[in-house]
């Protein structure tokens, strides 16, 4: 296909110039590139070491920021499926019954314009590090050829990830997590490590006790990290 011709060559351009923070530039290129070419009405990179350790690069809309803030908030979805089993994760249908591995995702999910939704692994070598996530507001499957073109947008999604290896310094090159400037999550990680400091438990359980105390409060879980990073709320070891 001529367009993904043309959007490998002006990422490869703008690596090789080494302009600064063209990682993030051409993610987002990648981005609108993807809701162009494909039946879908918006798009978003992530990458991901793990279910705790995930930074959003680029959303094409509202409706996919709202998405990615979402699957990080509740700590289930499809970017999360999809990254721990390197395939893609293909929802035509979200009205069609609520995916078991997820529910509570799929329910608030479809409180948006959202019917339909797929998300593909994007891997730097052999190294899986992000999730290419897409959407649309109409029901309906991708087709065999919409399909080998979305696994190659997820490829140029790799390929634009690497401009952010030594500027935004997110990944280094073993696919290992960096503090990065410009992170969005930055709080909920900071609150994660007060936690487990404070109640002496594993990173994972203290991302946990984060995420229920939002859901069972109805908070945004960057809300009730920046409210534990100054002071303002304590956890205790029970859960909630």
């Amino acid at each position: 296909m001529a367009e993904l011709d043309v959007l490998r060559a002006s990422v490869l351009a703008a690596l090789a110039g080494g302009q600064t923070g063209s990682g993030v530039d051409m993610v987002g290129r990648v981005c609108r590139a993807c809701v162009q070419l494909l039946p879908v009405d918006g798009a978003a990179v992530s990458v991901m070491a793990d279910a705790g350790r995930r930074e959003v690069v680029y959303t094409s809309d509202a409706v996919s920021a709202a998405l990615a803030e979402l699957q990080f908030s509740l700590g289930e979805g499809p970017c999360f499926e999809s990254y721990a089993h390197g395939s893609p994760v293909l929802v035509p249908d979200l009205a069609a019954g609520l995916p078991p591995r997820w529910p509570v995702f799929a329910a608030q999910a479809a409180e948006y314009p959202v019917a339909a939704l797929f998300t593909f692994p994007v891997q730097i070598g052999v190294v899986r590090v992000a999730t290419l996530d897409t959407y649309r507001a109409t029901p309906g499957s991708l087709s065999d050829d919409e399909l080998s073109t979305a696994l190659q947008v997820a490829d140029l999604a790799a390929l634009a990830l690497t401009g952010l290896l030594d500027g935004g310094r997110w990944l280094d090159g073993d696919g290992r997590w960096m503090e990065g400037a410009g992170m969005r999550h930055r709080e909920v990680h900071q609150a994660t490590g007060m936690l487990i400091a404070q109640l002496d438990l594993p990173a994972s359980e203290a991302l946990a006790r984060m995420r229920a105390y939002a859901f069972g409060h109805g908070r945004a879980l960057r809300d009730v990290a920046a409210d534990i990073v100054a002071g303002r709320l304590e956890l205790d070891r029970e859960p909630w």
